[in-house]
């Protein structure tokens, strides 16, 4: 998996695995697209104005939990 953010667009992208043939992308809102294959696989989320929807109260950084671990590790963004 392999979260991206780009400032020239304002563009986060959660890609889960490399888009292929087939796969689609739906515009679910005006912010909010998702890449899926016709068997409903989710291949990747975009949103759009990302800095509005990562709100900026954890001060720029991404929290990465395992829930059945309990570990978490925090890594800085530069949005």
């Amino acid at each position: 998996m392999r979260f991206s953010y780009d400032p020239r667009y304002n563009i986060a992208t959660i890609r889960f695995q490399s888009k292929s043939s087939g796969v689609e992308s739906v515009k679910v809102s005006d912010e909010l697209i998702v890449d899926m294959a016709p068997d409903g696989t989710i291949y990747g989320i975009e949103l759009l104005n990302a800095n509005e929807q990562l709100n900026r109260e954890d001060m720029g950084k991404l929290l990465i939990a395992n829930e059945a671990t309990g570990e978490q590790v925090e890594v800085p963004l530069s949005i």
